[in-house]
């Protein structure tokens, strides 16, 4: 290994962003073989001690680079770089010098003298502190990105599993990841311990949902949301356990790369449409208040400089310093009288109280200006998860079961939060809860792995969102009467109804989730002792499993063909809406599992442990009903894209979700019409990296809204600086590490705030 190790440095590049080290390896196209021949490492040893510190010496430790922030010297110069500030700065020295001049001619200093001098220095001295005090705590961003980097790792070295600080991996490290676990590094998935591995990468990625991993290789040319092999650092481990290898560490990561952007982002800043304009005024107020005191000096001339002639020839040259100066000192006055010296002052005042009202909404403003460039924008870029959505996954629509075979009753559930009081279930029957709507909602309390806790401002998800939602739907349903009293004494959290469900209905097996069968089972017992076997999942997959369909008033007949096609009938209704479509399924006849207690020493356990028979156990399902989920728009959404059409702004979404997904949301929140041909309008990031640099700008042109899905930090960066060349002023919104980049480009980046990822959050609201 040691030896091996040697040919691992620094001139081969074993990432796809490392291109000046060497070749292009992508690990997430090359097989598990491959991966460990070419990082030099078996899977069930890991890296020796050497190997360790050979490779750090040519990749350093596993952390973002540091850069200095500006100064408070650097600070203060630049509240002076503007042309008027300049001026008023010059005409106040030239002030001073000849107030003190003839202070020391008349012999003695007159105090009024330095009134106008003081007065102009005071101001500029407050306009420079509001300054300074208003971006001291601006470049927080970069120092977020390291916070959320995991701070220690579970790696196998020398074969022995050792727990060690993130920043101490190096490429080819063997590292274990648990629920809950912080990816600390980009890592390619070698092994599955669970069945299934799910993680969470909205933020980097701008996905709405949790996604499923695997330790299949991809294409090479495949977009990060495609890298389904490959885990990311600063991402969360939602479901599952595995073991991955270390492919990228610090800033080769895809969050270093993220971090690299933002600070090119931040190097080219530019001023303005407010300070472009003063500067724009204060060089013509120079040019035009330096000829006329030129003028005026010149007119005045032949009071301080004159000659004597002599037979028609100047002979005798007669000069007056006293009068030179004192003419110069009457232009300097109609110089200074002449300038505005209370414009910065009052434009800094206005821009503060802006920045207070603004304050009052809950948005935090950066830079003073930027409340004028709001005012100035032209285009609106917006994330879409988080920002036009919640980022919280909700039912929207319940379907279940009617009296009759194949009659369905659908529910339209309200609410976008994780608050289950947050909206109620329209049309909904009153009085008891049928049987089938019981069913439904003990299916997705007991099979669920979820929980939905309250925070200082709102609700907060543990867990799948998906599932998250399904609990909150529970609460939204209530309970039917005749279940034990008391059964939820002592519970004081969000989720009371599931609680008492799972009381009533304890758990004592999970069959868990896998990408084959894509369904999630449990065997609960009863509080009489009965065993039952209750399953959620995609529908087509239990209704291939189903054989009967349990009916309003808890009677069950058989799933036949027509009733079938009826279900999936709803089911491509739903889809075609850009929902979510979870069923639910379940079993009563459990002879295997008649006498099971969780024991290991019961015959029936062995089936528990082996994936390959869950289908099994799973078959000759009751179906009893289905929901919709999606990541809801905001209420105040829809209004607030109506008012930017009306005063003229366009508004571009820029996503990382998929297609389908994006274009439904906009088609609802009003960037497209209903029933609108978007297909000129709708692209992939990818799909406008492609298009020639006059087909980019003609696509950026066109009017109305517009909609980029599958969007890297790249794409938004380029789409962003390709409007500002065009000559527009870009407001870009967002909530994600993946917006951080484009978020500083842009003229005006408004960060979401507490729904936000602490990256872009930090710069909340408003940044340039």
């Amino acid at each position: 290994m040691g030896k091996g190790g040697q040919n691992y440095g620094k001139s081969e590049n074993l990432g796809a962003k490392s291109e000046s080290k060497g070749e292009n390896y992508a690990p997430w196209s090359k097989d598990l073989g491959e991966c460990e021949e070419k990082y030099q490492v078996r899977l069930d040893r890991g890296l020796s001690s050497a190997d360790v510190e050979e490779r750090r010496l040519s990749y350093g430790f596993n952390e973002l680079e540091k850069h200095e922030g500006t100064s408070i010297f650097r600070l203060v110069l630049d509240q002076f770089n503007d042309t008027l500030v300049r001026i008023l700065l010059v005409a106040a020295v030239i002030s001073f010098v000849l107030a003190w001049y003839d202070g020391e001619e008349g012999g003695e200093m007159e105090i009024t003298a330095f009134v106008e001098p003081l007065v102009i220095f005071l101001i500029l001295i407050v306009n420079a502190i509001v300054g300074v005090w208003q971006e001291n705590n601006a470049e927080k961003a970069l120092e977020a990105l390291k916070e959320i980097q995991s701070e220690h790792a579970n790696v196998l070295r020398e074969g022995r599993k050792i727990s060690i600080p993130a920043k101490e991996l190096v490429p080819g490290d063997i590292v274990e990841l648990r629920v809950g676990d912080k990816v600390p590094a980009d890592m390619r998935v070698m092994r599955l311990i669970s069945s299934t591995l799910r993680v969470e990468q909205g933020s980097l990625t701008g996905e709405s949902e949790a996604v499923s991993k695997t330790t299949k290789a991809v294409s090479e040319d495949v977009d990060i949301q495609g890298k389904k092999c490959m885990v990311f650092a600063g991402t969360t481990i939602v479901n599952g356990n595995c073991i991955c290898l270390v492919a990228q560490t610090g800033m080769n990561t895809e969050i270093g790369n993220v971090h690299s952007q933002i600070h090119e982002a931040s190097q080219s800043e530019e001023d303005t449409p407010l300070k472009k304009k003063l500067n724009e005024f204060g060089e013509a107020l120079t040019a035009i208040i330096g000829v006329i005191c030129a003028l005026v000096w010149l007119i005045n001339v032949k009071y301080f400089l004159s000659w004597e002639f002599v037979d028609g020839w100047p002979r005798n040259f007669k000069f007056s310093f006293e009068k030179c100066t004192y003419y110069f000192e009457i232009a300097v006055a109609l110089a200074v009288a002449a300038i505005p010296e209370g414009l910065p002052a009052v434009i800094t005042t206005c821009l503060a109280l802006g920045t207070r009202k603004m304050a009052a909404k809950n948005a935090l403003v950066r830079k003073l200006p930027s409340v004028e460039t709001l005012g100035c924008t032209t285009v609106i870029c917006s994330d879409k998860t988080g920002t036009l959505t919640t980022n919280q996954m909700a039912v929207a629509k319940l379907v279940a079961m009617g009296s009759k075979a194949n009659a369905l009753r659908s529910f339209d559930v309200e609410g976008t939060t994780y608050n289950p009081l947050d909206g109620n279930i329209q049309n909904w029957p009153v009085g008891d809860l049928d049987l089938n709507l019981q069913m439904i909602a003990k299916i997705a309390a007991v099979c669920n792995d979820a929980d939905v806790e309250k925070s200082e401002h709102h609700h907060v998800a543990n867990g799948m969102p998906t599932e998250a939602a399904l609990k909150v739907l529970v609460e939204k349903m209530g309970l039917p009467s005749g279940l034990p009293s008391g059964a939820s004494s002592g519970y004081d959290g969000v989720l009371k109804c599931s609680h008492l469900w799972n009381r009533i209905e304890q758990r004592i097996a999970t069959l868990e989730f896998d990408r084959e069968r894509k369904s999630m089972g449990v065997i609960a017992r009863s509080s009489s002792g009965k065993r039952s076997l209750l399953v959620k999942g995609a529908v087509e997959n239990l209704l291939e499993r189903s054989s009967f369909v349990q009916l309003l008033d808890g009677s069950i007949v058989e799933l036949d063909q027509k009733l079938k096609e009826t279900i999936l009938g709803s089911l491509c209704e739903m889809s075609s809406s850009a929902l979510r479509v979870l069923g639910f399924a379940y079993k009563e006849e459990l002879t295997d599992f008649d006498t099971y207690n969780g024991n290991e020493d019961h015959p029936a356990h062995e089936r528990l442990l082996n994936p390959a028979d869950y289908s099994s156990i799973e078959s000759n399902l009751i179906f009893a009903g289905l929901a919709g989920l999606r990541d809801p728009p905001r209420k105040e959404v829809p209004q607030a894209i109506e008012d930017c059409k009306t005063a003229g702004i366009r508004v571009m979404v820029i996503t990382g979700d998929n297609k389908n997904t994006a274009e439904a949301i906009c088609r609802e929140i009003g960037v497209f019409g209903r029933h609108e041909d978007i297909s000129s309008r709708s692209l992939t990031g990818k799909e406008f990296m492609n298009l020639l640099g006059h087909e980019k700008a003609t696509h950026l042109k066109q009017g109305g809204g517009l909609l980029f899905s599958r969007a890297e930090p790249r794409h938004k960066q380029e789409i962003v600086r390709l409007l500002k060349e065009s000559g527009e002023v870009v407001a870009m919104t967002g909530d994600g590490v993946n917006d951080a980049p484009a978020l500083k480009l842009a003229d005006i980046g408004i960060a979401m705030g507490i729904a936000g990822t602490e990256v872009s959050a930090i710069q909340i609201i408003i940044l340039n």
